[in-house]
């Protein structure tokens, strides 16, 4: 495949740090993930956030806003952080359909996927990831089909109760798949060194398979994973990656 072109992102010369963080699943059954996130959007100390695709379970239309519950409540937390500092988001597998008006209700920036930002002396190309599982040949021809233009119009078309019954579905799939204990892709490490080599990057930033961890994938390059979210998981799940402006890299337990 080839490499897609990045969207470019300076780093202003004041910024000293910048967390990232990815596939929280944010939904109202699980509150205590919610209640960590609201807790760490209020005293993060960087100097702006990445989220780096799957900030919710699943997202069905910015019209989600319109009702009172827990997508408005969400956009309360983000837009209160991005008040502060800036906040970015890159669109995830789970909540593609994020649009213009969650954008401009919020105050985030949306980004494309990839993004490189070039902090800290380095760049630093930025992903969801899953379009780099390239063994997960099923998910990408499902990907492929749904982040078309036509098909997002027709989707978002149907009332929202029938949306958020669809969406009921492929999640149901999705867990069923989990429990027969389906192997999930990981992801293609030439593809990723050839997205890198497009952008100039020395390092990726990535969500998605959760499988934290860092990976040198040659000499000079590495690929960073980020920590998926489970306050109820035993240990919990619940983890930032902090980049310092020397660039050095941490990760930072929020439990």
């Amino acid at each position: 495949m080839a490499a897609p072109e990045a969207q470019e992102l300076r780093a202003p010369p004041g910024w000293r740090q910048v967390d990232f963080i990815s596939d929280l699943h944010l939904q109202a059954s699980e509150p205590s993930t919610f209640e960590a996130w609201c807790r760490f959007m209020a005293t993060t100390p960087a100097d702006a956030l990445f989220i780096l695709g799957d900030l919710f379970e699943v997202w069905v239309g910015d019209d989600e806003l319109l009702e009172p519950g827990f997508a408005a409540g969400c956009a309360d937390v983000l837009r209160a952080t991005a008040a502060r500092i800036p906040v970015y988001f890159l669109h995830g597998n789970r909540d593609f359909l994020v649009g213009t008006g969650w954008a401009e209700a919020t105050g985030v920036t949306v980004l494309e996927d990839p993004a490189v930002l070039a902090f800290a002396g380095g760049r630093w190309l930025l992903t969801h990831g899953d379009a780099l599982c390239l063994g997960d040949v099923d998910y990408l021809r499902f990907r492929a089909e749904v982040r078309q233009p036509a098909w997002q119009r027709a989707f978002l078309a149907l009332p929202l109760g029938e949306r958020r019954v669809i969406a009921r579905g492929m999640r149901g799939h999705s867990e069923e798949r989990k429990k027969a204990g389906a192997a999930y892709a990981d992801v293609d490490a030439p593809s990723a060194l050839e997205w890198m080599d497009a952008a100039g990057a020395s390092a990726m930033v990535h969500g998605h398979t959760h499988r934290p961890g860092e990976h040198q994938l040659d000499a000079s390059r590495r690929r960073i994973v980020l920590s998926d979210w489970e306050a109820e998981a035993s240990p919990p799940r619940l983890e930032a990656l902090r980049v310092q402006s020397d660039g050095a890299v941490r990760r930072v337990a929020l439990a």
